[in-house]
Protein backbone atom coordinates (compact mmCIF):
# COMPACT_ATOMS: atom_id res chain seq x y z
CA UNK A 1 0.00 0.00 0.00
CA UNK A 2 1.40 3.58 -1.52
CA UNK A 3 1.39 6.22 1.60
CA UNK A 4 -0.57 9.50 0.71
CA UNK A 5 0.41 12.41 -0.05
CA UNK A 6 2.19 14.85 2.81
CA UNK A 7 1.81 11.63 5.31
CA UNK A 8 4.69 13.07 7.36
CA UNK A 9 2.71 16.65 7.56
CA UNK A 10 -0.19 14.65 8.64
CA UNK A 11 1.16 12.57 11.11
CA UNK A 12 3.11 15.44 13.00
CA UNK A 13 0.12 17.62 12.68
CA UNK A 14 -1.81 14.85 14.23
CA UNK A 15 0.53 13.73 17.03
CA UNK A 16 0.53 17.71 18.07
CA UNK A 17 -3.45 17.55 18.01
CA UNK A 18 -3.21 14.36 20.19
CA UNK A 19 -0.85 15.22 23.07
CA UNK A 20 -2.34 18.75 23.30
CA UNK A 21 -4.28 16.65 26.58
CA UNK A 22 -0.36 16.57 27.65
CA UNK A 23 -0.54 20.23 27.89
CA UNK A 24 -4.24 20.29 29.83
CA UNK A 25 -2.81 17.68 32.15
CA UNK A 26 0.07 20.30 33.14
CA UNK A 27 -2.72 23.75 32.81
CA UNK A 28 -4.20 21.44 35.90
CA UNK A 29 -1.10 22.26 37.97
CA UNK A 30 -0.38 25.74 37.54
CA UNK A 31 -4.01 27.32 36.53
CA UNK A 32 -6.35 28.26 39.01
CA UNK A 33 -9.87 27.29 38.16
CA UNK A 34 -11.01 31.21 37.93
CA UNK A 35 -7.64 31.53 35.94
CA UNK A 36 -9.37 29.06 33.07
CA UNK A 37 -11.19 31.92 31.34
CA UNK A 38 -9.20 32.22 28.40
CA UNK A 39 -9.74 29.00 27.33
CA UNK A 40 -13.55 29.86 26.85
CA UNK A 41 -12.04 32.09 23.87
CA UNK A 42 -9.89 29.47 22.52
CA UNK A 43 -12.65 26.93 22.90
CA UNK A 44 -14.94 28.95 20.99
CA UNK A 45 -12.15 29.58 18.69
CA UNK A 46 -11.99 26.20 17.60
CA UNK A 47 -15.69 25.73 17.33
CA UNK A 48 -16.05 28.69 15.06
CA UNK A 49 -12.86 27.17 13.08
CA UNK A 50 -14.49 23.54 12.73
CA UNK A 51 -17.85 24.51 11.96
CA UNK A 52 -16.81 27.47 9.52
CA UNK A 53 -14.87 24.78 7.66
CA UNK A 54 -17.18 22.05 7.70
CA UNK A 55 -19.56 23.86 5.89
CA UNK A 56 -17.78 26.65 3.79
CA UNK A 57 -15.09 24.05 2.37
CA UNK A 58 -14.96 20.16 3.11
CA UNK A 59 -18.59 19.36 1.91
CA UNK A 60 -18.15 22.02 -1.45
CA UNK A 61 -15.17 19.91 -1.59
CA UNK A 62 -16.55 16.56 -0.65
CA UNK A 63 -19.26 17.12 -3.24
CA UNK A 64 -16.96 18.44 -6.04
CA UNK A 65 -14.94 15.35 -5.71
CA UNK A 66 -18.27 12.79 -5.72
CA UNK A 67 -19.38 15.24 -8.60
CA UNK A 68 -16.72 13.23 -11.23
CA UNK A 69 -18.32 9.80 -10.70
CA UNK A 70 -21.43 10.25 -9.60
CA UNK A 71 -22.93 12.96 -12.09
CA UNK A 72 -26.40 12.96 -11.18
CA UNK A 73 -26.44 11.51 -7.13
CA UNK A 74 -23.35 13.25 -6.10
CA UNK A 75 -25.38 15.86 -3.21
CA UNK A 76 -27.17 12.46 -2.36
CA UNK A 77 -24.15 10.64 -1.24
CA UNK A 78 -22.50 14.57 0.33
CA UNK A 79 -25.51 14.68 2.55
CA UNK A 80 -25.44 10.83 3.32
CA UNK A 81 -22.17 10.84 4.58
CA UNK A 82 -22.45 14.47 6.22
CA UNK A 83 -25.18 12.05 8.07
CA UNK A 84 -23.35 8.74 8.69
CA UNK A 85 -20.56 10.97 10.02
CA UNK A 86 -22.55 12.94 12.41
CA UNK A 87 -24.37 9.30 13.56
CA UNK A 88 -20.72 7.79 14.10
CA UNK A 89 -20.17 10.46 16.91
CA UNK A 90 -23.61 10.22 18.25
CA UNK A 91 -22.91 6.92 19.20
CA UNK A 92 -19.70 7.26 20.23
CA UNK A 93 -20.79 9.78 22.59
CA UNK A 94 -24.03 7.67 23.52
CA UNK A 95 -22.28 4.31 24.08
CA UNK A 96 -19.32 5.93 25.69
CA UNK A 97 -19.97 9.76 26.89
CA UNK A 98 -16.52 11.51 27.78
CA UNK A 99 -18.24 14.31 30.75
CA UNK A 100 -17.62 13.40 33.99
CA UNK A 101 -19.24 15.33 36.77
CA UNK A 102 -17.13 18.66 36.90
CA UNK A 103 -17.74 19.53 41.09
CA UNK A 104 -15.91 15.80 41.95
CA UNK A 105 -13.21 16.59 39.42
CA UNK A 106 -12.10 20.33 40.28
CA UNK A 107 -13.61 20.40 43.72
CA UNK A 108 -12.99 16.58 45.12
CA UNK A 109 -13.02 17.49 48.90
CA UNK A 110 -15.84 19.15 48.79
CA UNK A 111 -17.68 16.01 48.16
CA UNK A 112 -17.45 12.68 49.79
CA UNK A 113 -15.95 10.46 47.57
CA UNK A 114 -13.45 7.56 47.84
CA UNK A 115 -10.20 7.22 46.54
CA UNK A 116 -11.68 4.41 44.59
CA UNK A 117 -14.75 6.28 43.15
CA UNK A 118 -12.19 9.28 42.16
CA UNK A 119 -9.77 7.11 40.63
CA UNK A 120 -11.95 5.40 38.60
CA UNK A 121 -13.49 8.80 37.45
CA UNK A 122 -10.25 9.75 36.48
CA UNK A 123 -9.66 6.16 34.44
CA UNK A 124 -13.34 6.46 32.86
CA UNK A 125 -12.77 9.73 31.34
CA UNK A 126 -9.27 8.58 29.77
CA UNK A 127 -10.68 5.52 28.48
CA UNK A 128 -13.49 7.65 27.19
CA UNK A 129 -11.58 10.28 25.64
CA UNK A 130 -9.30 7.98 23.99
CA UNK A 131 -12.16 6.54 21.89
CA UNK A 132 -13.40 9.96 21.06
CA UNK A 133 -10.30 11.00 19.76
CA UNK A 134 -9.86 7.84 17.56
CA UNK A 135 -12.09 9.49 14.93
CA UNK A 136 -10.77 12.81 15.48
CA UNK A 137 -7.45 11.93 14.50
CA UNK A 138 -8.87 10.20 11.67
CA UNK A 139 -10.37 13.57 10.62
CA UNK A 140 -7.34 15.38 11.52
CA UNK A 141 -5.01 13.12 9.55
CA UNK A 142 -7.37 12.52 6.23
CA UNK A 143 -7.71 16.58 6.30
CA UNK A 144 -4.15 17.40 5.87
CA UNK A 145 -3.66 14.73 3.20
CA UNK A 146 -6.33 16.51 1.47
CA UNK A 147 -4.73 20.10 1.94
CA UNK A 148 -1.78 21.09 4.62
CA UNK A 149 -3.25 24.15 5.48
CA UNK A 150 -6.91 22.80 5.98
CA UNK A 151 -5.22 20.16 7.83
CA UNK A 152 -3.23 22.38 10.29
CA UNK A 153 -6.66 24.30 10.90
CA UNK A 154 -8.23 21.43 12.07
CA UNK A 155 -5.48 20.00 14.03
CA UNK A 156 -5.34 23.59 15.95
CA UNK A 157 -8.81 23.31 16.55
CA UNK A 158 -8.95 19.43 17.98
CA UNK A 159 -5.39 20.51 19.79
CA UNK A 160 -7.36 23.30 21.71
CA UNK A 161 -10.59 21.18 22.00
CA UNK A 162 -7.87 18.30 24.11
CA UNK A 163 -6.86 20.83 26.56
CA UNK A 164 -9.59 20.40 28.76
CA UNK A 165 -9.79 16.93 28.35
CA UNK A 166 -6.68 16.59 29.59
CA UNK A 167 -7.14 18.42 32.56
CA UNK A 168 -10.34 16.46 33.28
CA UNK A 169 -8.47 13.03 33.41
CA UNK A 170 -5.26 14.79 35.21
CA UNK A 171 -6.83 15.83 38.38
CA UNK A 172 -8.78 12.78 39.69
CA UNK A 173 -5.51 10.73 39.04
CA UNK A 174 -3.30 13.23 40.87
CA UNK A 175 -6.09 13.60 43.82
CA UNK A 176 -5.68 9.82 44.55
CA UNK A 177 -2.01 9.33 43.94
CA UNK A 178 -0.35 12.59 44.71
CA UNK A 179 2.28 12.06 42.22
CA UNK A 180 2.09 14.83 38.71
CA UNK A 181 3.88 12.68 36.95
CA UNK A 182 1.42 9.99 36.61
CA UNK A 183 -1.28 12.31 36.14
CA UNK A 184 0.62 13.91 33.13
CA UNK A 185 1.49 10.53 31.85
CA UNK A 186 -2.50 9.48 31.70
CA UNK A 187 -3.56 12.85 30.19
CA UNK A 188 -0.78 12.30 27.32
CA UNK A 189 -1.68 8.56 26.60
CA UNK A 190 -5.52 9.54 26.83
CA UNK A 191 -4.64 11.74 23.73
CA UNK A 192 -2.03 8.79 21.94
CA UNK A 193 -5.35 7.36 20.38
CA UNK A 194 -5.43 10.26 17.37
CA UNK A 195 -1.93 9.13 15.51
CA UNK A 196 -3.04 5.71 16.27
CA UNK A 197 -6.70 6.46 14.58
CA UNK A 198 -4.46 8.28 11.67
CA UNK A 199 -2.68 4.82 11.08
CA UNK A 200 -5.68 2.68 11.20
CA UNK A 201 -7.91 4.98 9.03
CA UNK A 202 -5.17 5.20 6.20
CA UNK A 203 -5.00 0.97 6.40
CA UNK A 204 -8.37 0.68 6.03
CA UNK A 205 -9.12 3.05 3.87
CA UNK A 206 -6.10 2.49 1.69
CA UNK A 207 -7.27 -0.95 1.29
CA UNK A 208 -11.29 -1.21 1.50
CA UNK A 209 -12.38 2.28 0.37
CA UNK A 210 -12.02 2.78 -3.51
CA UNK A 211 -10.85 6.47 -4.18
CA UNK A 212 -14.39 7.98 -6.26
CA UNK A 213 -15.74 7.11 -2.55
CA UNK A 214 -13.06 9.70 -1.05
CA UNK A 215 -15.24 12.37 -1.05
CA UNK A 216 -18.04 10.64 0.76
CA UNK A 217 -15.40 10.05 3.65
CA UNK A 218 -15.07 13.48 3.55
CA UNK A 219 -18.51 14.71 4.05
CA UNK A 220 -18.69 12.08 7.19
CA UNK A 221 -15.62 13.79 8.81
CA UNK A 222 -17.46 16.84 8.31
CA UNK A 223 -20.27 15.47 9.69
CA UNK A 224 -18.20 14.14 12.77
CA UNK A 225 -16.62 17.50 13.40
CA UNK A 226 -20.00 19.30 13.43
CA UNK A 227 -21.10 17.20 16.78
CA UNK A 228 -17.78 17.87 18.42
CA UNK A 229 -18.47 21.52 17.65
CA UNK A 230 -21.85 21.82 18.93
CA UNK A 231 -21.86 18.67 21.71
CA UNK A 232 -18.04 19.55 23.42
CA UNK A 233 -16.70 22.42 22.57
CA UNK A 234 -19.49 25.23 22.36
CA UNK A 235 -20.77 23.62 26.07
CA UNK A 236 -17.65 23.80 27.44
CA UNK A 237 -16.74 27.48 25.82
CA UNK A 238 -19.56 28.62 28.18
CA UNK A 239 -18.93 26.30 30.75
CA UNK A 240 -15.05 28.22 31.31
CA UNK A 241 -15.87 31.77 31.01
CA UNK A 242 -19.44 33.82 29.76
CA UNK A 243 -21.25 33.14 26.34
CA UNK A 244 -19.54 36.52 25.26
CA UNK A 245 -16.61 35.28 25.52
CA UNK A 246 -17.50 32.03 23.65
CA UNK A 247 -18.84 34.01 21.13
CA UNK A 248 -15.50 36.31 20.79
CA UNK A 249 -13.86 33.21 19.99
CA UNK A 250 -16.55 31.75 17.47
CA UNK A 251 -16.55 35.24 15.52
CA UNK A 252 -12.71 35.00 15.75
CA UNK A 253 -12.32 31.51 14.92
CA UNK A 254 -14.10 31.92 11.71
CA UNK A 255 -12.39 35.13 10.66
CA UNK A 256 -9.05 34.14 11.20
CA UNK A 257 -9.61 30.88 8.95
CA UNK A 258 -11.36 32.78 6.34
CA UNK A 259 -8.32 35.45 6.29
CA UNK A 260 -5.83 32.71 5.88
CA UNK A 261 -7.34 30.94 3.28
CA UNK A 262 -7.83 34.22 1.35
CA UNK A 263 -3.99 34.40 2.00
CA UNK A 264 -2.55 30.92 0.97
CA UNK A 265 -5.24 30.54 -1.65
CA UNK A 266 -6.71 27.41 -0.11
Amino acid sequence: MNLPQNFLPAMLITLFAGLATAIGGGIAFVVKRNSLKALSVGLGFSAGVMIFLSFTDMLPEADKLLSVNFPYSHNWITYAGFVIGLVIAILIDYFLPDHINEDDVLHPDEHVHTNYKIKRAGLFTAIAICVHNFPEGMATFFTTTQNITLGLSVGLAIAIHNIPEGIAVALPIYHVTGKKRYAMLYAALSGISEPIGALVGMFVFGLFLPQILVGALMSAVAGIMIYISFDTLLPLAKEYGDWHQSLIGILSGILVLWFSLIILGA
